[in-house]
């Protein structure tokens, strides 16, 4: 996996968990805001009572002139009888708690003063309120919670770095000796070949030479499937127009004398003229790997059937065997993994071929009982199949 893409994914996850276990302290900091907003409120409307019925006491009626009831542009207010019924009142919501003190009814707030009987026009309340908005705190608990999380994640990123710089110097030594292994093994492995084939020309064959010309061609697999997982994130794979009839045919003959280790008999079904648009090192490796593990988890003396079959829109690819089948399907794709230790490999392989067949859009189905045998199938559509 690509380092960045690694750190972004992981301090993702870090921030979101920081930002899931900050829920409850939120929702306790916002409890609290709203309280302290509720209390500061009740103080204002205190005040604007005041401020009413200070008016109203130094309203002289013997003056006779008309009382200039106070208004106030942010607050209601209203006097009202015994029975809670408007004297003059400029509050159009219904006031469900009608007793002394403070009330919040939905989002709005008000306040109930008991009057003196008969001072302030008739009056026995004054009630004072407003629209209570908590838009404020939520706005600034959102501004609180991004500043926080933004923090979370360029830390979290910064940390990933710095505690992944030692493994990324040990990877990139790791790198360098796979890569430097790889080339003093290709060197020997293609002598050995050209040397056993020079060999075969001009003697008769060999049962021996014929085993170790298998065995390179098993070596070779896995270095190609080596050599492709350290260049394809470097590399860009261009397509090309390939007769997948003729190219398949190719490789099962190239596996044939591998196959001849277990006596194992690889038995091609393949229609002709079959044309594909794809990269020929990509199909190597589906194929490769897929003919690799057949041989390898099939029994001694077994068959494995190789089909090309094409139809209209599509063709299938399908590689059948009856060796020791699978016993997890779902982790057969995983880096590293193998079922079965005792039959070598690095486990690279399936996860190359998932990758590619991902990346492509290519359908993949595997029917597989345990202890009898496997089908991989593959399914090329348009636009990489080519219905000529």
């Amino acid at each position: 996996m690509n380092d960045n893409r690694y750190a972004l994914k992981n301090a993702f996850f870090y921030t979101m968990l920081v930002a899931v276990l900050l829920l409850l302290p939120t929702y306790l900091y916002v409890t609290y805001m709203k309280y302290v907003y509720e209390i500061q409120y009740e103080f204002k409307l205190k005040r604007q009572s005041h401020l009413i019925i200070r008016a109203m006491e130094e309203f002289d009626p013997k003056e006779k002139q008309a009382f200039d009831y106070p208004r106030f542009r942010s607050f209601e207010s209203g006097l009202y009888d015994k029975y809670f019924e408007p004297l003059f009142s400029v509050i159009e919501l219904p006031l469900k708690v009608q007793k002394t003190g403070y009330h919040i009814q939905d989002s709005y707030a008000y306040l109930v003063v008991a009057l003196p009987e008969e001072r302030y026009f008739g009056a026995s309340y004054l009630v004072v309120g407003g629209e209570i908005s908590y838009a404020r705190i939520y706005q600034d608990v959102i501004i609180i919670l991004l500043a926080i999380t933004a923090l979370i994640f360029v830390l979290s990123l910064f940390f990933l770095d710095r505690f992944a710089l030692p493994f990324q110097r040990m990877n990139k030594r790791l790198d360098q000796f796979i890569k430097d292994s790889m080339h003093e093994i290709n060197t020997p492995l293609s002598i050995i070949n050209v040397n056993i084939d020079l060999y075969n020309r001009s003697n008769p064959t060999n049962k021996y030479l014929q085993r170790i010309k298998a065995a390179t061609k098993t070596l070779a697999t896995l270095y190609n499937d080596m050599d492709y997982l350290i260049k394809n994130e470097r590399l860009s794979f261009e397509y090309e127009m390939i007769d997948f009839s003729l190219y398949l045919q190719e490789r099962i003959d190239y596996f044939y004398e591998v196959a001849a280790l277990k006596n194992i008999t690889l038995i091609p079904r393949i229609d002709e003229n079959v044309s594909i648009t794809f990269n020929p090192t990509q199909l190597q490796r589906i194929i490769d790997n897929n003919l690799s593990n057949a041989i390898k988890y099939s029994h001694e003396g077994g068959e494995i059937e190789v089909i090309l079959e094409k139809y209209a829109d599509r063709c299938t690819l399908h590689f059948r065997d009856n060796g020791v089948g699978i016993e997890d399907v779902n982790r057969i794709f995983e880096r590293y993994y193998r079922e079965n230790r005792d039959k070598g490999g690095f486990g690279i392989g399936l996860n190359i071929v998932k990758t590619i067949i991902d990346k492509a859009g290519i359908e993949l189905s595997i029917d597989s009982t345990y202890g009898k045998g496997s089908t991989f199938s593959y399914t090329f559509s348009p636009p990489i199949y080519n219905n000529g």
